[in-house]
């Protein structure tokens, strides 16, 4: 029995599992995200979360922690130099999982692991994670805003009434064209 049992042992031995993990670990600091399945992306958060936080702070005795974990001194020096000083404001939480559906071969679970921080499509409003989730009532003054933003809309429709004529003038200037070409056909023709 696995009472109280917290580690997720992925079906492998323990030298086996932290290789693994351990290599995940190195490809995810490289791609800055990877397609696994939703059992391994779990354990890999719990496994790689500690070490980025670890490498905010850039001392030997940290380098050396965290490449006993690692073991790849490239994948290392990556997560010190360019992902510590991305991640270097945020208090934790480096790692996304996105469920992706399941497996065609064995029906698994796949889910993909990505750096929170490298994701353009989410960060693209920093302000949007400023707010909170709570509905406010709406006040007289939103009403009044939007009193205030329908003259502006009317004004905008004489705009588009002027621009007509101007495309009717270059209507025109295209049939006036095309009879001149038609009358010099004739001319052609006719001599």
């Amino acid at each position: 029995m696995r009472h109280g049992k917290k580690i997720a042992h992925l079906g492998r031995k323990t030298p086996h599992r932290k290789y693994m993990l351990a290599n995940m670990a190195c490809s995810l600091i490289e791609h800055k995200s990877i397609n696994t399945t939703v059992a391994k992306a779990k354990a890999l958060k719990k496994y790689i979360e500690p070490l980025i936080t670890k490498s905010k702070s850039d001392s030997t005795h940290n380098r050396r922690i965290v490449f006993s974990y690692l073991k790849n001194k490239y994948a290392v020096t990556e997560l010190f130099r360019d992902v510590s000083v991305k991640i270097g404001d945020r208090p934790g939480g480096y790692t996304r999982i996105v469920k992706l559906g399941n497996r065609l071969g064995d029906n698994a679970s796949m889910a993909m692991i990505e750096l929170v921080d490298y994701n353009t499509i989410y960060n693209t409003g920093n302000d949007s994670a400023k707010k909170t989730r709570r509905r406010k009532k709406p006040s007289k003054k939103s009403d009044n805003v939007v009193e205030e933003s329908t003259p502006v809309v009317e004004e905008a429709t004489p705009v588009v009434e002027e621009a007509t004529p101007v495309v009717e003038e270059s209507i025109s200037e295209i049939e006036n064209n095309e009879t001149n070409e038609s009358d010099s056909e004739k001319k052609e023709t006719e001599s």
